[in-house]
């Protein structure tokens, strides 16, 4: 599945003007509803999913975007569309900013898997530098699906691969290790798990004999996360997880390992 698979011309809408969360809800329900794929979904029904999504919390995500989504049990295929509203409009949004961008889903309600790599898919597009910029800059429909397209034409893997890798991504920070385990979350795996961990540092500031390398306590935040996906998108995963915790091999704070897998069978709720 790609992008260009999922998003619908009909569905999008540019320089709208709108004052607030609900009438943003609204205008998403109306245009999903061009879809041929909702033609026997009633507006009131998707407002209505919407609506109970955003009680669970904003899908604003902060940047100037939001991504509010829900599930249907009557549909097969998703309904991705977009919104930009140029002035900006609250949507309680994470960063309490104003939201300019907004990528609207209506997925099936069978596919919780797929909705989920998609919306960490479409997440992680928005927040690249530089790609909401080029979506709000287009003045029509067209133009605005060709950005969209552009901005992260690879595909979303929803496939059983062959040979599998085990990837361990060892991490100190609490804002890196959000954005990876949504990094992980877009990327096709059989498994995905995170392990709390303690840092080294926290047992070795207390013995005496290394209690000088220390003048503040050591940070207590680390995680590991363990993931089982396709060989073949190791490289990806890696190179991804450095667009947002930077060169491995200079930083520090993030290690991450691969190991090829002689067998696995199985896989994990997510």
């Amino acid at each position: 599945m790609k992008i260009l698979h999922v998003l619908r011309k009909e569905c999008i809408a540019t320089g709208a003007v709108l004052h607030n969360k609900d009438e943003v809800l609204e205008e998403v329900a109306k245009l999903a509803r061009k879809s041929k794929i909702l033609e026997n979904v009633s507006e009131q029904e998707i407002l209505e999913q919407l609506q109970a999504r955003e009680a669970l919390g904003s899908t604003g995500v902060g940047k100037g975007v939001a991504i509010p989504h829900c599930r249907l049990k009557s549909i097969t295929d998703f309904v991705v569309g977009l919104i930009t509203v140029p002035s900006g409009v609250d949507f309680d949004a994470i960063d309490a900013g104003k939201v300019k961008l907004i990528v609207f889903i209506i997925a099936p309600e069978a596919e919780s898997n797929r909705h989920l790599r998609l919306l960490s898919f479409i997440s992680q597009m928005l927040l690249t530098p530089k790609a909401p910029d080029r979506i709000l800059a287009a003045q029509t429909p067209e133009e605005a699906y060709d950005s969209c397209v552009q901005a992260r034409d690879t595909e979303i893997s929803d496939t059983e691969g062959g040979a599998r890798s085990l990837i361990h991504v060892f991490v100190q920070s609490e804002d890196i290790f959000r954005e990876i385990i949504q990094i992980l979350t877009g990327i096709e795996s059989s498994s995905l798990v995170v392990v709390g961990s303690e840092n080294a540092g926290i047992y070795l500031s207390k013995l005496p004999l290394f209690a000088s390398f220390w003048t503040d306590e050591p940070s207590d935040f680390g995680r590991i996360i363990i993931a089982v996906i396709d060989r073949k998108l190791s490289n990806e995963t890696v190179r991804r997880i450095e667009s947002v915790a930077g060169d491995l091999g200079k930083g520090s704070g993030v290690l991450v390992t691969v190991q090829d897998i002689a067998y696995s069978a199985g896989s994990l709720a997510t």
